[in-house]
């Protein structure tokens, strides 16, 4: 029995999505956090044994790392680069997509492998409430270092060895769970204007209410699930919910203008994943390609704009339905005026019921 048990956790381990292990050997997660680290703590006023909280933007490929300070509000501390991140932008749906997760998940003590093949990592609890609910299947999404991504987040390995000892010392602090905040870009105006009508907008513009109430709040938001969709301190007495409705409303307003102004409706397509910028950057001027990275075949092109219908239904959250439109030119394309006039007032109302979609 104990053989076949053994042989059954290696099976696991080798299908996991990222492919991590264990090196028992390893003293890697007991390095201290680094003197900078401490020193922007310090200036901000905030101790490594204070709560963090972790946010992810898949197409800027950063990962911020917030400290709450003694009012009980988070401030930004750090934002790191990712190195390697694989797939789409949207959720992950099922095992082998090669999809790093959006959503809200949370990272226990449980979650941290010191041990991991791939420098050090820490699981970040895929599927949650929300993915189980939708049937959704996978394991082992993690934020790991080695630069090379199967559904993960992955880091140099410096940088993930400064952000498990982060990490490592707010548990040590007292904090339980650390809240991950996933997302395909950053919630602009900007960037849901541009990104309405891929299959996925019902889905992220439920991700935006969170994103809101964190942005408006600087405090951590209560995350649940009920109908097929994420919900934020439900039935809480929130005094900055008036706060939070303004943002939306003023958000909405912008999306408005410019999509009347002539915004394109774009998908982006991506080879499989991204990386940050920087890194692209300093490889390329010193003639080292793209480096140690998995697939760089898959980086060289960087993501195409594909040029979305601009008027008509928003398709749901998870149906990948066939491009139909060419590749958007550089500069984007410009709407006639009664287009614009259609498709403003179309999406004034989809944003107006955001509330009532359901992914």
């Amino acid at each position: 029995m104990l053989k076949t048990t053994t042989l059954g956790v290696a099976l696991l381990l080798a299908l996991s999505a990222c492919q991590d292990g264990q090196y028992a050997a390893s003293t890697r997660h007991l390095a201290p956090i680094p003197p900078t680290t401490l020193a922007l703590m310090s200036a901000k006023g905030v101790s490594p044994a204070d709560p963090i909280l972790m946010r992810a933007f898949k197409k800027e490929s950063e990962i911020e790392l917030w400290k709450r300070g003694a009012d009980g509000r988070y401030a930004l501390l750090k934002t790191y680069p990712m190195c390697r991140w694989s797939g789409q932008l949207g959720p992950k749906t099922r095992e082998g997509d090669r999809q790093a997760p959006e959503g809200f998940y949370s990272v226990t003590p449980a979650s941290m492998n010191p041990n991991s093949s791939l420098y050090l990592s820490f699981n970040l609890g895929y599927p949650n409430e929300y993915d189980r609910a939708l049937g959704r299947t996978g394991a082992h999404l993690m934020v790991h270092g080695s630069c090379s991504s199967r559904g993960c987040f992955a880091m140099t390995d410096e940088a993930i060895s400064e952000l498990y000892a982060v990490v490592r010392e707010a548990f040590a602090g007292g904090q339980r769970a650390v809240q991950f905040q996933s997302y395909p870009f950053r919630m602009t105006p900007e960037n849901l204007a541009r990104h309405r009508q891929d299959p996925n907008i019902v889905f992220w513009r439920n991700l935006k209410e969170g994103s809101d109430r964190f942005e408006v709040t600087n405090a951590e938001p209560g995350v649940g699930v009920a109908g097929g969709r994420y919900v934020f301190d439900a039935g809480s007495d929130d005094s900055m919910a008036g706060a939070v409705a303004r943002k939306q409303a003023d958000d909405d307003r912008k999306v408005a203008t410019l999509v009347a102004n002539g915004t394109p409706a774009v998908r982006l397509v991506y080879e499989d994943g991204g990386q940050h910028r920087a890194f692209r950057e300093t490889m390329m001027a010193a003639g080292d390609g793209l480096g140690e990275v998995s697939r760089p075949e898959a980086l060289a092109a960087g993501p195409r704009e594909i040029a979305m219908p601009p008027v008509g239904p928003v398709a749901g959250a998870d149906k990948r339905e066939p491009v139909r439109s060419a590749v958007v030119p550089k500069g984007g394309t410009a709407q006639g005026p009664a287009v614009a006039e259609a498709e403003r007032g179309r999406l004034l109302k989809i944003f107006a019921t955001a509330g009532e979609g359901r992914d």
